[in-house]
This record gives structure tokens, sequence and C-alpha cells, in this order.
């Protein structure tokens, strides 16, 4: 442990990266059973939340909300969702002086098995699961699969906190004969008025598991997430416990929403946009109810909360600010272009589209063909596209109807980053970045003086 703590604070020194997960990688290679020896410290037991989209922002919020409750929790903030990320956090943290700790660890989907074996969690939550880097994951089938045989396997000794809302997440709370499952909590949308005309193109999720056809769908929120239900086998969304009502939408302001459970209801004002991130405090709240914290307390960490490292995050960049929305997949870059184009005013947005194809973005770019760009593009006034494909994100935008007047490649991410920054002062430059030029975007950042770095 000594060793691997000596390696994390050289690595972090170096500003080479790597000080979120390489502590932890080491003592794995030294000890493969670290994390299920390190989790016994836990006198309050552990939390693990896993999803595709918004992992990161709601185990910040469930952070945020046991502060309020006076919990210390030893998290892996800053993203590192792999099992050596777990590591370094059970390594590296102790939790707040004098407070009970909990573990609260984001874990990523594939990943979320082996790290459960090994925590032992008492809680897990699971938000959604989309289609994101084919080439690592495989198809959703697989990891519906997977996370099937994870919850049968921990039935009655773990409580789950599922997304009602999502046909292959709900799923998961009944058994092979459709019968619910014990210690299973729903949570969901409760607002018609936010739902789509039809389902997105970018839905993945479009047919029951159980007998293989096609969902209808009566309300549409989020890709495939909606009120839906089999006509062949009445296989349907089961009703949210913990549930979004009265959703009021503020553009990059924020978001108003009600949130109903068994214990009452709250209303809630975040600092946050987008209706993405009311999915993500419904879950956060649905998940501290259960480990017994009040109704106040929800809705103090709620609305304490900033957003996460690039997660609607907002930088001030001296004379402008910019507001970095992390892209990935059809699905969450759907939510960010929805959200840009209800922001405020009517005027033209300055966009930094940053695509790269690095592995922990997925190799497979393809994506980009099946997100809907045609909803950023009348709003785009000048789109400056970086990045490792950075010719491929310029034709799509060409395609979704950005002029090539409007449009200008600069592959570069720090060329790209000065060029974003030529634009007109005052006005917000929005930052659309993948993964890996997320992380890369920190480092210029921190590099300025804009920002410290993401370890921190």
């Amino acid at each position: 442990m000594a060793l691997a703590r000596a390696a994390g604070a050289l690595s972090r020194a170096s500003r080479r990266g790597g000080g979120t997960s390489f502590p932890g990688k080491l003592l794995l290679r030294m000890d493969s059973r670290a994390i299920a020896r390190l989790s016994r410290r836990l006198d309050r037991g552990a939390i693990v939340v896993s999803a595709t989209n918004g992992k990161t922002t709601t185990a910040g919020m469930i952070a945020a909300i046991l502060r309020e409750a006076e919990v210390g929790a030893v998290h892996n903030r800053a993203g590192a969702n792999m099992p050596g990320g777990v590591a370094t956090a059970l390594l590296e943290q102790t939790g707040d002086d004098g407070k009970p700790v909990i573990g609260l660890f984001e874990v990523d989907e594939a990943w979320l098995p082996s790290v459960v074996e090994d925590v032992s969690p008492h809680t897990v939550l699971l938000g959604n699961l989309f289609r994101d880097q084919l080439d690592r994951y495989g198809e959703l089938d697989k990891l519906a699969d997977e996370w099937s045989t994870l919850v049968a396997g921990r039935a009655g000794r773990t409580s789950f906190v599922l997304n009602a809302d999502d046909p292959l997440v709900a799923d998961l709370g009944r058994d092979r004969d459709g019968a619910p499952r014990e210690r299973v909590t729903y949570f969901g949308l409760e607002d018609r008025s936010h739902a789509l005309e039809r389902i997105e193109h970018a839905s993945d999720a479009k047919h029951c598991r159980r007998c293989g056809s096609a969902y209808t769908y009566s309300a549409a929120y989020l890709g495939h997430l909606g009120v839906y239900e089999c006509p062949s086998c009445a296989n349907a969304r089961p009703e949210p416990s913990v549930a979004a009502r009265r959703v009021h939408l503020s553009g990059m302001a924020g978001a108003a929403f009600t949130i109903t459970s068994p214990a009452g209801e709250i209303e809630v004002k975040l600092k946050i946009p987008g209706l993405y991130n009311v999915y993500n405090a419904t879950a956060a709240a649905a998940c501290c109810l259960q480990t017994g914290v009040t109704l106040d307390q929800v809705k103090r960490g709620l609305e304490s909360f900033s957003a996460s490292f690039g997660r609607a995050e907002q930088i001030d960049l001296g004379d402008r600010e910019a507001a970095i929305l992390l892209v990935k997949n059809p699905a969450g870059a759907n939510e960010v272009f929805r959200t840009l184009a209800a922001a405020d005013g009517e005027g033209e947005l300055d966009v930094w589209m940053v695509l790269n194809d690095r592995i922990a973005d997925g190799r497979d770019i393809s994506w980009i063909w099946d997100a809907d760009f045609e909803t950023l593009a009348p709003r785009a006034g000048r789109v400056v596209c970086s990045g490792t494909r950075a010719e491929e994100l310029a034709l799509r935008l060409k395609y979704a109807g950005v002029g090539q007047r409007r449009l200008e490649v600069i592959p570069s991410l720090e060329r790209g980053f000065d060029r974003a920054l030529a634009g007109s002062t005052g006005q917000p430059l929005y930052v659309l970045p993948t993964y890996t030029a997320l992380l890369e975007l920190r480092d210029v950042l921190a590099d300025r003086g804009y920002a410290p770095p993401f370890w921190e």
C-alpha cells in the first residue's frame, strides 16, 4: 500500500495523468484481492453506481446528499471507474474525520460484475444502458445479459435502484417468470409535457427481451427511455416509486422539478441543465432514500450540487465563459444538442467540438451519423472541429446543415482551443469533447491557470 501511494504521488507530481487510477492498478498487480480487503474498512458499506450515461454526475449528486447527512464517502470522484480507479479511492481516502464512512463508487458497465463481487455493496444503482463503444462492449444485449446475471446472483442480498423508463434496466427487477424481485426500487419521469413526438432514431432497446416484439410507446423522453409496453406479452414499464414531476427546463441555466416518493415530496432547483440531469437527480434521490437519508437532506444536497468535471461544467476564461459538455454516444449527444437548442436567446451559438477515436473513446466513430446534429445546426453560428477525427466531424455537420463558411477544421486540440477562444468576446463558448479530448482539455486548462488538474 505504501509503494502504491508513493507511485500515485509521483504520477500526479509529473502532471502526466494516471494519478486517479495508476496507484490502484499497481496495488491490484501486487494483490488481486485488494479491493475486497480494503472494502472491509467501510463501516457503512458501499453504494455502486453504473450507467452508460450520467454515472459520474449521479454519483456526485449522491456524494453531495451524503455530505448533508454528515456521512463521509470514499468516492472515485474523478471518474476513474474501472478497478484501478476504485482501488485508488480505497487506497488513498479514509472519509471525513469523525463521520461514518460509506463507499461510493461509479463503475464502468463492463466491469460492474467483478467490482460488485469484490466490494459487495448493499445498494447498486443502475441508471441506463445505451449503445456505446461497440468495439469494446459489443451489443447492448450482451451487457444486459451480464447485468441480469449479476442481479439474479445478488437477489435478496443487495438493494437495486433501477430506471423504470429504460426497458433493459427495468427488466432486471423481474425474475425469469416476470415476477418482481425483492429489494428493488424504481425511479422515473412522470411529466409527459417533455415527451418527444416519436421515439428517436438513436433509440437502442426497441424490442422486448422476453418475446422479441417491438415495444409501443405512449411517451418517449430520451433515446429509448419512456413509457412503453409490449403488445404481445404485456411486459411494461413498472410504476416508479420515486418520480420527477412538473419539470421545468431553463436551457443552460438549470431545471426545477418535484420529486415524489413514499416519504413525501420536495421541490428541487438544479444548477445544471437538461432532462438527463433530472433523471440523474431522481436516481440519486431514490438511492439515498434507500439508505435512510431524509427528504430535506436530499433537497439540500441536490441544490448544492455543481457540475462534475466536463458534465455541463462552466469555466471562466477571462473575457468569456465556456460550458463543457461531454458527448460520447448518440443518446447523450442528442440530449446535449437538445439542451443547447433550448439555450436562452435566439442568437447563434459559438461551438467547439472535439472528436477523438482513441481506445477510451471507442475506435468506431460511426455513432456520429446516428446522433441528431440536425437539432444543433440551426443554432450553430460557428463550429470549430478538432480531434483525431476532425474532418469526419465537419463532414457530419455539413450534412446536418451547417454551411461550410461556419465550419473550421483544426485537428490539434490546443490550436483548436486557441481558435475557438478567438471568437466573440463575452459570448459563451460551448465545448463538446469526447472522453479523451476532455482529459486533454483539462490539462490545457490547468496549464493556463483556468482550472485545477482533474485529480484535484
